[in-house]
C-alpha cells in the first residue's frame, strides 16, 4: 500500500503569508500535527523573494520594487532572489528521515526534483537535469534563473525552474519557482547594475539562459492547469499517494502570528541592512 501524504492548493497570497505558510507547515509536521505535505501556491502580486543569506542591500534596486508595486520578503532557504510572477510555486515539507529522503542536499534534490521533470515531460517538454561543473561564489549571479544548480531542470539548455532547499527541526523544506512566462523588464528593474549597458547586456543573457512553460509548449497553460500536472509528477515518482488538506482555524492563527512578527517586518527582510544600522 502506498503511503499517503496531504497535498494543499493554497491559491493566492501576499509574499509574506506565503512566507509564513509554508514556515508553519514545517512547524506543524515537527511536532507530528500532519503529514508529510505537498503545497502549491501563487501571489497575489509581483513579489521578489531573497535568499536568507543573501545581501539585499548590495545586489536589490529597492526603487524598482516601488516602480512596480512588487512585495519584498526574504525566504528561510538559501539561494539567490527570484521573482516570483506569473508561475507556479510549489514546497514540500517532510521529516528529513523518511525513508525516500537521502541524507545529502544533493540527493534529496534530485529525489524531489525528478517529480517536476515528471511534469514538464507530461507537457511534452524535452527536460532534463542540469549538473553543472561547482562554481564560485563570485561567478554566481544575484538573479537566481541566471545560473543553473545541480539537479534544476533544463529545457533547450535553458533553466525551467528554481528551487532552494532548507533543514530545520528535523524537517527538510524545498521549494521553487515554475515559471510560465516573465516578464524580464520588471526582473531587471529590480536588481542593482553599474551601468545600463551592463544590465541591458545581462537582460540579453537571461533570455538564453531561462525559459518557461509558454516558451516551451505555445500552449495558454495556467495556474490550475498545471497543478494537477505536477502534483501527478510527484506522486508518481515518490510512489505516494495525497489527501487534501483543509487548514484549520488554529494552523491560520500560527500563519497570521508569524507573517506579523516576522515575514512582514523590515527587521527579518533587511537583515544586512538592520546589522549596520544595529536595528533589533
Amino acid at each position: 500500500m502506498k503511503e499517503t501524504w496531504a497535498f494543499l492548493n493554497s491559491g493566492f497570497h501576499d509574499a509574506a503569508t506565503n512566507m509564513a505558510i509554508d514556515e508553519t507547515l514545517l512547524n506543524w509536521h515537527s511536532e507530528g500535527k500532519i503529514p508529510p505535505i505537498i503545497r502549491f501556491y501563487g501571489w497575489d502580486k509581483p513579489s521578489l523573494s531573497v535568499g536568507h543569506f543573501q545581501n539585499e542591500q548590495k545586489t536589490i534596486n529597492f526603487e524598482g520594487i516601488h516602480k512596480h508595486d512588487c512585495h519584498f520578503v526574504r525566504r528561510l532557504t538559501g539561494g539567490s532572489a527570484v521573482l516570483h510572477d506569473h508561475e507556479v510555486t510549489y514546497s514540500i515539507i517532510v521529516n528529513e528521515n523518511h525513508s525516500k529522503i537521502p541524507h545529502t542536499v544533493n540527493e534529496a534534490y534530485y529525489v524531489l526534483a525528478d517529480g517536476l521533470l515528471k511534469g514538464y515531460q507530461s507537457l511534452g517538454i524535452d527536460a532534463t537535469f542540469a549538473r553543472p561543473q561547482q562554481e564560485s561564489g563570485d561567478n554566481r549571479s544575484a538573479v537566481c534563473f541566471e545560473t543553473p544548480a545541480i539537479y534544476e531542470i533544463l529545457a533547450d539548455g535553458k533553466k525551467l525552474s528554481g528551487n532552494a532547499q532548507t533543514r530545520r527541526k528535523g524537517v527538510l523544506l524545498q521549494h521553487g519557482s515554475l515559471p510560465i512566462s516573465y516578464d524580464t523588464t520588471m526582473l531587471f528593474d529590480l536588481f542593482r547594475f553599474p551601468s545600463e549597458r551592463l544590465r541591458n547586456r545581462q537582460q540579453e543573457r537571461f533570455a538564453r539562459k531561462a525559459t518557461g512553460i509558454y516558451e516551451q509548449v505555445k500552449e495558454a497553460l495556467e495556474y490550475d492547469d498545471l497543478i494537477p500536472v505536477f502534483l501527478e509528477g510527484f506522486k508518481e515518482r515518490l510512489h505516494i499517494e495525497t489527501e487534501a488538506f483543509k487548514p484549520t482555524d488554529a494552523l491560520w492563527e500560527d500563519v497570521t502570528h508569524l507573517r506579523d512578527t516576522k515575514y512582514a517586518t523590515k527587521t527579518w527582510n533587511n537583515k544586512q541592512k538592520n546589522r549596520k544600522t544595529g536595528v533589533k
